[in-house]
């Protein structure tokens, strides 16, 4: 295969959304395609892309409109032969959407619509992609609604690494680390560490918890802003000894071996990447009735979805699935089955393969 693929990223830290891009990216790759990635110097991307053998460029990327950024671009579109770029970020679907527009190589546009979050502008993704790809229904329907043409956008659910976060092949290794026995429940979230992602609804649900299962510990897993909040309100409702923050972990499919339950009761999630990994590693799964996350969790055959921002919808569901250890142990073997049917990466590069041969006939 002769395809030339480029992938922009203006975000310089890591997260899911830089995550999917080095899977796609390795994964094409094995494909038979030749990838390189555009981002920012010094981000993290850049370093893990580098370090699993995907040929880098980098270049500073100010603003939407930085007008030496744009023709850096168009210019490594010219002399790489690019066929596609695939742009992630708001400001590299500016930079890399103009320079697609003004080089001498037609390549296909492709804009990647990782957040659930709304968008300020349909600019970039009306008339500077040729297709854009999304990561649930979710995200498609709500582009569409917002006058997006339904032809152009594609939904490609992210994939896991299902050998990574493989049961059979990890080992549980939190409850020795923490000194907890096999009959303490164990209840996790992992998770980046910001307001949306819910953390306070968790909180205000472990005292009803407790009532009923006084020993069980929650554990958080993650970075990020809300850290000082998360652990004030901890000590504020008297938690210090139920809950322990991990900080962030390099070992989640460890940590998701050792737990009992996921748990993230999430206020906005494109699709959820973090339940999918619990669900691949056996485990039952609780979150909000919110955005893609309906995709993933079937209500009552692989989890439980509860309504958005109920603290005690979800300690009855917590108490639920520890009072009946074998519907959670069923609940994992079908959140394994439906990993394993639709959220594996190779299932992923295919479709975004699919894609792209699909539409650069149209150009």
């Amino acid at each position: 295969m002769s395809l030339k693929i480029l992938h922009t990223e203006a975000s310089p830290g890591w997260g899911g959304q830089e995550n999917r891009i080095l899977n796609e990216a390795l994964g094409i790759q094995r494909l038979g395609a030749k990838v390189y990635i555009l981002s920012q110097p010094e981000s993290r991307l850049a370093e893990k892309a580098e370090e699993a053998g995907i040929e880098v460029f980098t270049y500073p990327m100010q603003k939407s409109y930085d007008f030496k950024a744009i023709y850096y671009t168009a210019r490594l579109i010219n002399k790489l032969n690019i066929d596609v770029v695939n742009t992630h970020s708001g400001k590299d679907s500016y930079i890399a959407g103009f320079a697609g527009k003004l080089s001498k190589k037609r390549a296909l546009i492709v804009r990647t619509r990782h957040l659930a979050l709304p968008i300020t502008s349909t600019f970039s993704y009306k008339y500077l992609a040729d297709i854009i790809v999304t990561v649930s229904k979710y995200v498609r329907e709500y582009l569409i609604s917002k006058g997006i043409n339904p032809e152009k956008v594609f939904a490609v659910p992210t994939g896991i690494d299902i050998e990574k976060f493989n049961p059979d092949r990890v080992k549980a290794s939190l409850r020795e680390e923490l000194g907890l026995s096999e009959n303490i429940p164990l209840i996790g979230t992992i998770s980046v560490l910001r307001k949306k992602k819910g953390h306070h609804i968790l909180i205000e649900a472990i005292p009803n918890v407790l009532k009923k299962f006084p020993q069980a510990v929650f554990i958080f897993a993650g970075d990020g802003p809300q850290r000082k909040n998360i652990e004030d309100k901890i000590k504020q409702h008297g938690l210090s000894q139920n809950v322990i923050m991990l900080g962030h972990r390099d070992d989640i499919p460890q940590i998701l071996k050792s737990i009992d339950i996921f748990v993230l009761p999430t206020l906005q999630e494109a699709l959820g990447t973090s339940f999918i990994e619990a669900m691949a590693m056996g485990k039952p799964v609780i979150g909000s009735d919110v955005d893609g996350v309906r995709e993933v969790i079937d209500d009552g055959v692989n989890g439980y979805l509860v309504p958005c921002e109920n603290s005690l919808a979800l300690a009855e569901r917590i108490i639920e699935l520890l009072n009946n250890r074998q519907k959670a142990r069923d609940f994992g073997v079908q959140g394994r089955k439906k990993v394993e049917n639709k959220y594996t990466i190779k299932k992923m590069c295919n479709g975004m393969l699919e894609v792209y041969l699909k539409n650069l006939k149209k150009l």
